[in-house]
């Protein structure tokens, strides 16, 4: 299984960005996707989830109304649009495949959000 991020970068607070995430050695349309963000010297956040079909979507609270997650089943991948960015919102950003028994972690990409 692999999980690869792309898409992130340096932009202005205010700014968009939208991450990718290309999936490849698993039944894509069977699992759920998440993004999930970590800063330096804290812990993994949760920021978003889609179920498998994309009829469910959760986001984080800090980000609800800024971020939106969706996918295309047919291209193996998951994005986050990333609206009204903050400096806050610097961090890795990673991406997960999982199912009730498994779990798979993308290598993440940087965003940073500064002026």
């Amino acid at each position: 299984v692999q999980l690869v991020e792309s898409g992130g970068g340096l932009v202005q607070p205010g700014g968009s960005l939208r991450l990718s995430c290309a999936a490849s050695g698993l039944t894509f349309s069977s699992y759920a996707m998440s993004w999930y963000r970590q800063s330096p010297g804290k812990e993994r956040e949760f920021v978003a989830v889609i179920n498998s079909v994309g009829g469910s979507i959760v986001y984080a609270a800090s980000v609800k109304g800024r971020f939106t997650i969706s996918r295309d089943n047919a291209k193996n991948a998951v994005y986050l649009q990333m609206n009204s960015l903050k400096p806050e919102d610097t961090a890795v950003y990673y991406c997960k495949a999982h199912t009730g028994l498994a779990g798979y972690w993308g290598q993440g990409t940087q965003v940073t959000v500064s002026s």
